[in-house]
């Protein structure tokens, strides 16, 4: 399987419904700041009219041709048509908040429909099938194993005494328990920092120190690459370090490695 391949898809009938819902809310929302900007106009209008309407009582008053009761009617109707204005401006910001408030949901709801689309983080093979179509998976539950074929290592234990002189980025040597004849060339990626008590299923020339230190030998991807067929987890075998300087390796632990096909 490749990097970002589909590995599984949480069913989603009822978030796209959601989804339908969100977004005819959004376009509901759209309208009402149409509708909105709709009143502005109108209410501007209205503004602009008894606006005119009050000028033309003020010039009629200087004539003593209209009254002091006509130019407070006239002016009391601007008050109401601006104040009806300012009304209008804030129903658009308003609807432009609800606008945002929809969209934010419909965001919402289709990232949570892409999250429920499971991705290979990695280039991989798949080495256990957890879960089948139809089936009830818990929150953080386990769909597939998923094998790193561009990250694989050994974990080893040596004692005190041996890990000391380990160092870190030299070469070691791997050779599996199911293919003996083989030698993988590796290389010390990790020594522990502290010593741990030894598991049970390690066996070492000392039977089993009670103290060890853990230490992974890390194989290149590149090999990891040519030979992707061949790489399989929880494979046992044996490792091979350098604990004393200048020392080589002997003929039987010179890489070999099977025909690439």
């Amino acid at each position: 399987m490749q990097k970002d391949g589909v590995v599984a898809r949480i069913d989603t009938t009822e978030l796209l419904a959601q989804l339908a819902a969100a977004k005819a809310a959004v376009h509901r929302a759209h309208q009402g700041i149409a509708k909105a900007h709709s009143e502005v106009v109108l209410r501007g209008a209205d503004l602009n009219l008894a606006e005119a309407e009050l000028r033309r009582v003020v010039e009629l008053m200087r004539t003593n041709t209209s009254t002091r009761a006509e130019l407070d009617r006239r002016t009391a109707q601007r008050d109401v048509s601006r104040a009806a204005l300012e009304g209008a401006t804030v129903a658009v910001e308003d609807a432009k908040a609800a606008t945002e408030v929809a969209e934010a949901q419909v965001a919402q709801i289709e990232a949570t429909i892409a999250d429920m689309t499971l991705k290979a983080p990695v280039s991989g093979r798949v080495e256990y099938r957890l879960a089948r179509a139809g089936e009830v998976v818990a929150a953080g539950g386990r769909v597939l194993t998923l094998l790193d074929l561009s990250d694989v290592h050994m974990t080893i234990f040596l004692p005190t005494g041996q890990a000391g002189r380990v160092e870190l980025g030299s070469e070691a040597r791997i050779v599996l328990d199911s293919a003996p004849e083989y030698v993988v060339p590796a290389t010390i990626a990790f020594v522990a920092a502290e010593a741990q008590f030894t598991p049970k299923y390690v066996e070492t020339a000392n039977e089993r120190e009670k103290l060890m230190y853990r230490i992974k030998l890390h194989i290149d991807p590149q090999i990891l690459e040519a030979y992707r067929g061949y790489v399989k987890a929880g494979m046992t075998g044996n490792a091979y370090v350098i604990i004393r300087a200048g020392t080589t390796w002997p003929a039987n632990l010179t890489p070999r490695l099977p025909d690439v096909r």
